[in-house]
């Protein structure tokens, strides 16, 4: 028990905290491939409920799902010149087809002869072999638009990972989206965007501010991309999603057209957008303690525990009786409860357990509340107890987890407040960067001072808010003019 409480406290090393309590909450491991990780079944039930709540939000919106090749001809990426410079640097490439036994017969090596024509990249992400597939499905307006989705894994060489938040392979959903005009290609990027803000303060309890990145910072094909930014406990950025707007890159890179409404030969526009694992990473850093995880109800693969405690056998009968009947109305409310009765682990045992996976409601029962037809409640984002009479509990307990969900997304939100503040020099900027959070910043648009600020302070504009304040300024660096307030902040 000692083991699972003995986390490092935030304020000692946030990093330290996050990679330890990763790895002792049963989330994630690294694995044989370095640079790749092991999701371990507690963390892909939180990725599964993720999934499910994005998939339904998707289709709510008109898309569907589909799936494209992991596999992508190289000279694919050579035909978008932006896009192959933006990450040539991360890709694997396939450039055989087969093994052969070695000469000694002791393991296997490349057989030479089986040299690819081509070589082949594993997707970093799938614009070019979407859109070289999109040319067979549209010839007219008619054709329009094309909704798709993708849940898949990509590749990316990453040399310094971190579990869930920065890994060579990863998990995600990529939207590409194929439209007859700019119009309704601009409204799709939005649209987007609006869904996983949505998704994350609604779901994650995750307040984000959506904006627009730089071009030094826009994906690399894009004319603008949109993103969500969040703002974790160390007060350091999270980019938690994006959504970019395409134009007809892309179709002209592999030659989409189509016949429009006055007959006359088009590009198409397009969309591409996506979230990851990362989001996990989001979710473990916004919320959690120095007791181990603490997880929004909406996403908990476990809400409601049940613990026994008991001195015999008939007192554990008993028990069970009496919890099998709060278990069936918690379910009959929809409420994902487990009733662990397994007796290899003492009751402390578990209840540390339960608090490290961040399992929001723990309720109790031992035998005075058997006698008095009481349970213990303890809820885990504050960590209060109280005794409840059984009658009721399975209403109160729906209830709560409404509260957790609202209180844990309300005390993010008062960090980010907190932590967010206008500075007017570079003097100042460069002081107040050290202290962490978002700085509301004039900045004169151009790349050579948004160079500048990354290289002597390390921090990167996040992003153009598109509810923030565009009254005109100075820009604090070079005091030319600005069109409003940016956000700067050290990211990761």
């Amino acid at each position: 028990m000692a083991e699972l409480k003995n986390l490092t406290k935030r304020s000692e090393n946030y990093s330290q905290w996050y990679n330890e309590l990763v790895v002792k909450a049963d989330l994630a491991e690294q694995s044989a491939v370095r640079g790749c990780m092991v999701i371990k079944p507690y963390g892909y039930a939180i990725w599964e409920k993720m999934q499910r709540q994005l998939d339904d939000m998707f289709k709510a919106t008109g898309h569907v799902n589909a799936y494209f090749p992991l596999l992508i001809p190289k000279s694919f990426l050579s035909r978008e010149a932006e896009h192959v410079e933006g990450f040539a640097k991360e890709c694997a490439v396939v450039t055989h087809h087969r093994l052969k036994t070695s000469p000694d017969g002791r393991g296997v090596v490349v057989d030479p002869e089986a040299k690819l024509e081509e070589e082949l990249i594993i997707r970093p992400t799938s614009e070019t072999i979407i859109w070289n597939t999109y040319k067979n499905w549209i010839k007219s307006y008619r054709d329009l638009p094309i909704l798709c989705n993708q849940w898949a894994n990509v590749m990316r060489w990453e040399m310094r990972t971190r579990l869930f938040l920065r890994t060579a392979e990863f998990l995600w959903q990529e939207g590409h989206t194929a439209h007859a005009t700019r119009e309704e290609a601009e409204a799709e990027a939005v649209k987007m965007l609006n869904v996983y803000a949505d998704f994350t303060e609604k779901y994650m309890a995750l307040p984000v501010i959506k904006g627009v990145k730089s071009a030094n910072e826009r994906f690399a094909g894009a004319l603008e991309t949109y993103t969500i930014e969040a703002m974790m406990q160390d007060g350091k950025a999270l980019q938690s999603g994006t959504s970019h707007f395409l134009g007809q890159n892309f179709a002209k890179a592999f030659d989409v057209q189509f016949i429009n409404k006055e007959n006359k030969l088009e590009y198409v526009w397009a969309t591409s957008w996506g979230v990851s694992t990362r989001l996990m990473g989001a979710l473990i850093m916004t919320h959690s303690d120095d007791n181990g995880l603490v997880l929004p109800p909406h996403l908990a693969p476990i809400q409601v525990v049940i613990v026994p405690i008991y001195k015999n056998d008939e007192q554990l009968r008993q028990i069970d009786a009496k919890v099998a009947g709060i278990v069936e109305k918690l379910r009959n409310r929809g409420i994902a409860v487990k009733y662990d009765n397994a007796d290899n682990k003492r009751p402390g045992f578990k209840f540390a357990d339960y608090e490290l996976k961040g399992v929001p409601v723990r309720l109790a029962m031992g035998g005075r509340d058997l006698d008095n037809d009481t349970v213990e409640l303890m809820r885990r984002d504050t960590l209060e107890k109280q005794t409840l009479p059984c009658e009721g509990i399975d209403a109160y307990v729906q209830d709560l987890l409404e509260e957790i969900q609202q209180n844990i997304y309300h005390k993010a939100l008062a960090f980010r407040e907190a932590q967010t503040r206008e500075v007017n020099s570079y003097d100042e900027f460069k002081e107040e960067i050290e202290k962490g959070g978002f700085l509301l910043c004039h900045w004169d648009g151009t790349p050579e001072t948004e160079e500048k600020i990354k290289e002597e302070t390390k921090a990167t504009i996040r992003c153009i808010p598109l509810d923030g304040d565009r009254t005109p300024g100075k820009c604090m660096v070079t005091g030319k003019p600005s069109a409003g307030r940016v956000i700067i902040a050290r990211s990761y």
